[in-house]
């Protein structure tokens, strides 16, 4: 008997043979997450198998297996019949003994329910899979800042209405608008002028400074253009620090 993972007593496992029953999977399951199981809801997360004994008339199905393999039952109405409580196996389709996907002859292929059988991997890893799925998401990163700036076009929207310089022209000429780089991002231009990105705060406080447009306007832009909702916070951390 195996030793229950994580647990401090004496508790342990059934052992589950390479290809389990449906009755041997519930019980180790039961046993392993204290949960109600059977086999409707094996088939929610396991795929079931069968042994399929060599036949000539599918030889295909089964390449050098000359003994048999064991075949898969995946398609999903194959899968909803089992659930539903089918008195028997149906096999519609399933995966040759190289997993390429097999067509069966028309009627399918019958089987006992007591052939099904589930890997014994499988059932093993599912706890840890149900455990992973039930905690809560992580956290949404946090917003990148759009990310270091904004593009021509966005800058004319939001500013360009606002003062009387030809926005449009100052924004591609060598002083990135106030000299130096200026608002300009330093270094986003390097590729090529049409790629450059501008610090909306900077170039507003800029505005304000030199072109005297009044602080109002500019936290008014902020609110109202959807390129700048990132940068508003940053825009009004700037304001109280101007007072």
């Amino acid at each position: 008997m195996a030793p229950l993972i994580g647990d401090n007593t004496a508790m342990t496992l059934p052992e589950l043979p390479f290809r389990a029953t449906s009755a041997q999977a519930c019980a180790w399951l039961i046993a392993s997450t204290g949960e109600t199981w059977d086999l409707p809801r094996l088939l929610e997360h396991l795929t079931p198998y069968v042994w399929l004994d060599y036949d000539p008339a599918l030889a295909s199905l089964f390449g050098d297996a000359n003994g048999g393999y064991a075949a898969p039952i995946f398609l999903a109405g194959d899968v909803a019949r089992l659930a539903a409580g089918s008195a028997d196996v149906l096999i519609t389709r399933t995966k040759d003994v190289h997993k390429i996907v097999a067509q069966l002859p028309e009627g399918g292929l019958r089987r006992g329910l007591d052939e099904l059988r589930f890997q014994k991997r499988d059932i093993e890893r599912l706890p840890a899979q149900l455990a992973r799925a039930a905690l809560p998401p992580p956290p949404p990163p946090p917003a990148k800042e759009s990310q270091a700036g904004i593009g021509r076009q966005q800058v004319l929207d939001a500013f360009a209405a606002l003062v009387k310089i030809d926005l449009d022209k100052a924004l591609g000429e060598a002083l990135g608008v106030f000299g130096d780089d200026g608002a300009r991002v330093k270094g986003s231009a390097r590729k090529s002028p049409k790629h450059a990105l501008w610090n909306p705060v900077t170039l507003a406080l800029g505005l304000n400074d030199l072109y005297r447009v009044p602080l109002a306007r500019l936290s008014t832009a902020f609110r109202s253009h959807e390129a700048l909702a990132v940068w508003r916070e940053r825009w009004d951390l700037s304001l109280e620090l101007l007072r």
